[in-house]
């Protein structure tokens, strides 16, 4: 137990020489600390050590109020939550006070009165960092009194006291978030008459309620967080509230694969069940991230909306749920991811893009499928050479012998829900494939080398080498030629195997 919690009154908190700080000094001094110590305050953030972190140190450290700028999905409400672990674990405050107030600097007529009255019998109570946190999501329907607060006609009638005594007022959540971290999540949908009430209270302390002027030296850390402004015209932020925020840090999508599979893997809620049951090599997760990285800089979505690095988390848990789905359905305790269960992911890209008029005319289902495809297409050539090549080069094939043998009037039927034995015969019959494998990857598991056997077709597919066909409940492959035959819009074309 904290041994500050013994302290029960004003004089004793006084006797134990008790240091009141504001929160911006708090949050200063602990970060000092930390630096020092070498202590990462801000766990599970990944990929921002070089760029965001350094920018929020340096707001920290200059005592600023801050505006988290970026498109969705880039982490800014969890580093707005995580700066709580920067606040001394306790703090005191007069007992009953609505808003916090410090004992040693009263601003409520509540604690002001107590401290007159009582003095130092005046009773102490202990607020823990974790409750010292207030979020508040900016919608149009918020108002000035949900934010500061208005004149409560029953509470005046009850004192028999005037509007204009402070006693009447029922504060709203700033005021009552004194001595706090008070955010607001999408600044921008906050209505521009509502960012004007924040003015004094960011530069003076002022608050003002049906015209009646209040001097509250609140003091807060505030914490906003936006979209760019350009990303909707849904609203801005008011050029004097922006001036009014010290520091604006800039938020980004991970840089690298690597780092997005580090945040996947770490937010994905996955049952043991599942974990135990399937299997997923790293050519999988290589591969789910890439959908996000293509969804980016795709032509059929909205870049200004943005992908959310919750596209990747859901379609990994959409894809280990496909791969479960499928050995409980044949009965097997253990299974592999395929590439074919990417497939089951198309309801987890559906909901996380948004598509731009050209997105829409093809359709949510096409342009998942497109993306889907176009990882694979991409992170092809980082597992075999680049089929490109050999177009242009005299040199051997090493896909020759698998086109061939497709060539021959051969094709190969792989059914989503395929079960081990069936699935390892079909691909096993395909001239050329496994000795493919086996030539750049010799010492992998059985079942990454089927895995990999699986990826060359699709790979190929992706390069026109072959005609992926997508039927109801399976993937045909077949030699290319067959395309001029094939009518299915989602496959040909623009969302074909190309």
């Amino acid at each position: 137990m904290n041994p500050l919690l013994k302290i029960k009154t004003f004089g004793e908190l006084k006797a134990a020489k008790y240091v009141t700080k504001t929160i911006k000094d708090e949050l200063r001094d602990n970060l000092i600390s930390a630096l020092k110590n070498k202590t990462n305050t801000f766990k599970g953030i990944v990929g921002y050590e070089k760029t965001v972190m350094p920018d929020l140190q340096r707001a920290i450290l200059s005592r600023h109020n801050i505006n988290l700028l970026g498109l969705r999905g880039q982490a800014k409400t969890r580093i707005a939550r995580q700066m709580t672990e920067l606040l001394d674990e306790y703090i005191p405050f007069v007992a009953g006070s609505e808003i916090n107030d410090d004992p040693f600097h009263p601003i409520s007529y509540h604690a002001r009165h107590q401290l007159e009255i009582l003095g130092d019998e005046t009773p102490i109570a202990w607020l823990h960092k974790n409750d010292r946190f207030v979020e508040k999501l900016a919608t149009p329907d918020v108002t000035v009194a949900d934010l500061i607060g208005d004149i409560d006609p029953i509470k005046a009638a009850n004192l028999k006291i005037s509007y204009a005594d402070e006693r009447a007022i029922h504060f709203g959540l700033i005021p009552r978030s004194n001595r706090c971290l008070f955010v607001i999540n999408e600044l921008p949908d906050l209505q521009a008459r509502i960012q004007v009430a924040l003015f004094n209270i960011l530069q003076e302390g002022d608050i003002q309620i049906r015209g009646f002027r209040l001097r509250l030296p609140l003091d807060i850390q505030f914490v906003f967080t936006a979209n760019p402004e350009d990303y909707t015209n849904r609203g801005s932020i008011v050029t004097p509230l922006k001036d009014r925020i010290q520091s604006q840090i800039v938020t980004h999508y991970p840089k690298e694969i690597a780092i997005a599979k580090a945040i996947t893997k770490q937010e994905a809620k996955l049952p043991k069940a599942q974990t135990d049951m399937v299997k997923v090599p790293e050519i999988i997760y290589d591969l789910i991230e890439q959908i996000s990285f293509e969804a980016r800089t795709s032509e059929f979505v909205d870049a200004k909306s943005g992908v959310s690095a919750r596209l990747g988390i859901s379609a990994l848990e959409n894809l280990i749920s496909s791969a479960e789905r499928r050995a409980l359905i044949n009965g097997e305790t253990k299974t592999t991811a395929r590439i074919s269960d990417l497939w089951g992911t198309v309801a987890a890209i559906n909901g996380k893009i948004e598509l731009v008029y050209e997105g829409e005319q093809e359709g949510p289902v096409n342009v998942a499928n497109f993306l889907i495809a176009k990882a694979i297409r991409s992170l092809f050539v980082n597992y075999f050479p680049d089929p490109e090549r050999f177009k242009r080069k005299k040199e051997t094939n090493p896909y020759d012998t698998i086109t061939n043998w497709f060539n021959s009037d051969h094709d190969i039927d792989l059914l989503l829900d395929e079960e081990k034995q069936g699935y390892e015969s079909k691909l096993k019959k395909v001239d050329g494939l496994k000795d493919l494998v086996n030539l750049y990857y010799k010492s992998l598991p059985e079942d990454e080398r089927l895995l990999l056997m699986e990826f060359v077709l699709y790979g190929l597919a992706s390069y026109s080498q072959l005609n992926r066909m997508a039927l109801d409940s399976s993937m045909l492959f077949k030699d290319l030629f067959s395309s001029v035959f094939n009518n299915d819009d989602d496959e040909t074309g623009k969302f074909g195997a190309n």
